[in-house]
């Protein structure tokens, strides 16, 4: 078949993904043959599902799959519109202000997903003469949002507050401090309270991306600033993304009436796309109910990140600071981080290799997460397989 590319263009994709192949950085999708859960089947096979965001167990929730059903009938599959033409749903209200009361603030305005979210944010409120200052470890969606916005972009120490002051003493119309409050990859915390401190200081605005951090740490899952035990309204600006603890999909931004009035006018991401399905809003709502009042669900995340982390600590394994169930694992080389995450898939063990770009180079890990749904069993068949390994890939981890 004709492919339609010139020579050219087509030398130039085949080397692209040859020099991927060759540097271990060639990313390859696995299409699951069962629902998202603790066990997930995959060519055929089952196997322990530990790289899922899903925090809760909520992604296979029955409740949640008897509420889509239900609503999808009721309301349809699809938007069928833009919120501002004629897709915004009573269904889409009713979610946004049950999220503004969880978290006690004014306003909250929907998007498609965080990556929508955080780009559209940024762009709506940086431009030329702004500056915008990042995390170094921030996630993608954040620092594309913030190149994108043609602010000045910098980017400062992770979680380093004194680098930030410094580099705030400066002229710029607007001032942008952005963070992600539990970082996806590494699964640490961001500073909050002294970012804040920074923040008013320096008369800077300060946005917060929640995703790994809403439904999972804080009074009835609210996140870093309850963690924290910060007020309400401490982080004027919080995004938060609604496809990992509370296991449906989409996102939103939340903070003052003001300020969501303004992105609502001029958040191109949230303005120009196809609004949300009206029963996923409404399942939504009712993942919200049970992320708010089940508190089990927290505890015992916790109390299974606290025996993993032990149990691969006294392997040997060379464990970032995490405290969350983001519990990754530095290797070093994307080659043996690769090699590592066979080995386990071997075993019955679904673990992501996480490398470059996504993490800087030389810092390649396995990134183990945790979800409420995961059994005891489970758990110690993995520390099993850990420690079954360490010989091999943990000791050179310190290298």
């Amino acid at each position: 078949m004709n492919s339609g590319l010139s020579l050219g263009w087509q030398s130039w994709l085949q080397d692209t993904l040859t020099a991927r192949r060759e540097q271990h950085l060639l990313r390859v999708k696995q299409p699951l043959q069962s629902p998202q859960g603790p066990q997930v089947r995959v060519d055929g096979r089952w196997l322990h599902n530990f790289c899922s965001n899903d925090y809760l167990g909520l992604a296979n929730e029955p409740a949640l799959a008897e509420t889509l059903a239900s609503a999808a009938r009721s309301m349809g599959v699809g938007a069928g519109a833009a919120g501002l033409v004629c897709g915004h749903h009573q269904a889409h209200e009713a979610l946004a202000e049950e999220l503004a009361d969880w978290l006690g603030v004014e306003s909250v305005l929907l998007f498609g997903n965080g990556y929508l979210a955080n780009v559209g944010v940024l762009q709506a409120l940086a431009s030329k003469g702004d500056a915008v200052f990042q995390d170094r470890l921030n996630h993608a969606s954040l620092l594309d949002g913030g190149l994108a916005s043609g602010a000045r972009h910098q980017r400062y120490g992770h979680a380093d507050v004194v680098d930030l002051a410094r580099r705030l003493g400066d002229d710029s119309r607007r001032r942008l401090i952005v963070s992600d409050g539990v970082f996806s990859m590494d699964g640490d915390l961001a500073p909050l309270p002294e970012l804040v401190h920074c923040a008013n200081r320096h008369d800077a605005l300060l946005m917060l991306d929640e995703a790994h951090a809403f439904g999972v740490i804080g009074a009835q899952g609210r996140g870093s600033v309850a963690h924290f035990g910060l007020a309400a309204d401490a982080v004027p600006l919080r995004i938060g993304t609604l496809g990992k603890a509370f296991g449906v999909y989409g996102a939103f931004a939340a903070g003052p009436k003001l300020l969501m009035d303004v992105l609502q006018q001029t958040a191109r991401t949230a303005i120009y796309t196809t609004a949300l399905p009206a029963a996923l809003a409404e399942t939504t709502r009712h993942a919200l109910r049970l992320l708010r009042a089940d508190d089990w669900r927290r505890e015992r995340l916790q109390a299974l990140t606290v025996r993993l982390r032990e149990g691969l600590l006294a392997q040997g394994w060379q464990l970032m600071a995490s405290t969350t169930p983001i519990q990754p694992i530095h290797i070093g080389s994307s080659a043996r981080a690769m090699a590592l995450s066979a080995a386990l898939a071997a075993r019955g063990f679904w673990v992501g290799a996480i490398r470059p770009p996504t993490v800087p180079a030389g810092t390649a890990r396995l990134r183990l997460t945790l979800s409420a749904s995961h059994d005891d069993a489970a758990l110690e068949a993995l520390l099993a397989a850990m420690a079954e390994l360490a010989p091999e890939f943990a000791t050179e981890t310190k290298t």
